[in-house]
């Protein structure tokens, strides 16, 4: 009984103890929001300035940019440019990856506007009603790989992917992007109007592959085209599931 005694008066405070807890707890920083912490769904358009239902689309991805559990990708396709406009931002690799993405969703085509949510599920980019219930699945995928992406003082990117249960390797993919831009159009489908687009992808390469083991890469900043905004991609044999991904905004000046 002495002993229980002793015990109970330790945790009892003094009114200055108590004090000094109090103003500790008003002083500590706050905990980070939990949507912070929340995996991206990426979202991926293949478009075309020569598509003349595309800029719906495209100002869609505009809106889906905003969120903070997403991260939209523009992919300027180039087989519209024959129609008599060529899209400055159309590039062959955006085209191949569009074409690997239907063979691996089983499709038969390729058309634009289409966007890929995860690499796992496709629909009509300008269909809001479609492509919503889509990103909201995919926000549920407890699966999701912890990635982070910053950018040391002297330029170069650091990726750091967490260790996890990898079903194949995975590829990692730095995206160079830039955010948004405005091209007065002259021909084709689309000529006589300005149009604005968001999130261009402007380089897209391979810089690592991951197979369950935490890793860490180390990447100059040159690797990424564009206006500083950067991303990766943690994704299975190139063109299939998105398992994570981790996007940053240019240095401030």
């Amino acid at each position: 009984m002495h002993y229980h005694r002793m015990l109970k008066a330790r945790f009892i405070p003094t009114p200055l103890a108590f004090i000094a807890l109090l103003v500790a707890a008003m002083s500590a920083p706050p905990l980070a929001r939990a949507e912070e912490a929340k995996p991206l769904v990426v979202v991926e358009l293949f478009t075309s300035q020569g598509c003349s239902s595309c800029p719906p689309a495209d100002t869609y991805l505009g809106e889906l940019a905003a969120e903070s559990n997403v991260l939209a990708l523009a992919f300027h396709v180039d087989y519209w440019n024959y129609i008599g406009w060529t899209d400055p931002y159309a590039t062959k690799l955006a085209t191949q990856r569009q074409h690997d993405y239907s063979r691996q969703l089983g499709l038969r085509y390729v058309y634009t506007p289409q966007m890929v949510i995860d690499g796992a599920t496709e629909g009509v980019g300008s269909e809001r009603q479609t492509i919503a219930p889509l990103i909201k699945a995919a926000a549920k995928d407890a699966q999701k790989t912890a990635v982070t992406l910053r950018r040391n003082t002297d330029g170069k990117l650091v990726v750091h992917v967490g260790d996890g249960a990898a079903q194949e390797p995975a590829t990692i993919w730095l995206v160079g992007i830039d955010h948004e831009r405005s091209t007065k159009v002259t021909r084709g489908e689309n000529g006589g109007t300005t149009l604005h687009e968001f999130q261009i992808v402007r380089s897209f390469k391979e810089i690592g592959t991951w197979r369950g083991q935490a890793l860490d890469l180390t990447v100059a900043g040159s690797e990424a085209a564009g206006d500083g905004n950067v991303a990766v991609l943690i994704q299975l044999g190139g063109t299939g599931h998105i398992i994570g991904a981790a996007a940053l905004k240019p240095p401030t000046s």
